[in-house]
């Protein structure tokens, strides 16, 4: 079995999880809203996430090629 990456609690709040990535928990918030990442609600209504998922994620961040593409700077002539 997979030792756990994370020494934290779980479930994980917005902010922790936005700490982990980079992002801010906003950005986390909109992951979940598009499926990116499983969360589920609270009673009092926050988004939380299990540990187990968002090591998945990190793994997954991780093995992907993180470089940006390059832009293309060309413009097209009208």
């Amino acid at each position: 079995m997979d030792e756990p990456l994370l020494d934290l609690p779980d479930p994980l709040t917005p902010a922790e999880v936005g700490e982990l990535f980079g992002v801010h928990p906003q950005t986390v918030w909109r992951w979940a809203k598009a499926g990116k990442l499983a969360a589920f609600v609270t009673l009092g209504g926050h988004r939380r996430y299990h540990r187990a998922d968002v090591e998945a994620a990190l793994r997954d961040h991780a093995d992907r090629d993180t470089t940006a593409p390059e832009r293309d700077t060309t413009r097209a002539e009208a």
